[in-house]
């Protein structure tokens, strides 16, 4: 059986480092078989307000629901976005606070504050590039960015981070340093099938 990739580019701009990384990780997943879909933040045009899943907006634009709709689709999602202020930027993030609703991603029981989550069944892979040296995100910051997309985002609705990497300094890299993150990431997209 194929396995069905889908890569979500969290990156408000086109262009972005982190779209060659996903090429690269695409690339990767395309040669061990898997059938690939891919969705870019930039391209992405949805409400970013919201009062959240308590009081949701009446309808999720065909962004949202195509968004939607690869992450039921797909077997195992990989996702890049970039570390601003110790996290997602906030179009990224809107994304999941606008899409990754009660009934799709996770259903709270009534009594009590367990859940279900819906997404069970799902592996991904992240990544995070940012100019923070990971080292010192690690001891200073105690991986923030890291700890949220494997466990509150993922973890939450079930889906099994398998990888969540950070790489850094991306300012301060060269471009031997460069090519080694894109030939990792590939590395990654490949056993990502497997």
């Amino acid at each position: 059986m194929t396995k069905r990739v889908f890569i979500w580019v969290a990156h408000p701009k086109k262009g972005s480092f982190c779209e060659a990384l996903a090429q690269a990780y695409a690339d990767g997943a395309k040669e061990q078989g898997a059938e690939i879909r891919v969705m870019h933040l930039a391209d992405m045009d949805f409400e970013l307000r919201s009062e959240g899943y308590i009081n949701p907006m009446p309808a999720l634009e065909p962004d949202l629901v195509a968004w939607q709709k690869n992450i039921a689709w797909a077997d195992h999602i990989f996702i890049i976005h970039p570390y601003w202020w110790g996290t997602m930027p906030a179009s990224a993030k809107a994304v999941f606070d606008r899409a990754l609703l009660p009934g799709f991603g996770y259903k709270y029981h009534s009594k009590g504050v367990s859940w279900d989550k819906l997404l069970k069944g799902k592996t991904a892979d992240a990544i995070i590039t940012s100019d923070t040296p990971p080292i010192i995100d690690t001891l200073i910051y105690r991986k923030p960015g890291r700890r949220v997309i494997k466990n509150q985002i993922l973890g939450f609705c079930g889906i099994k981070a398998r990888k969540v990497v950070q790489l850094g300094s991306v300012k301060m890299a060269s471009a031997a340093k460069i090519t080694g993150w894109l030939k990792r990431t590939k590395q990654m997209g490949m056993t990502a099938v497997k």
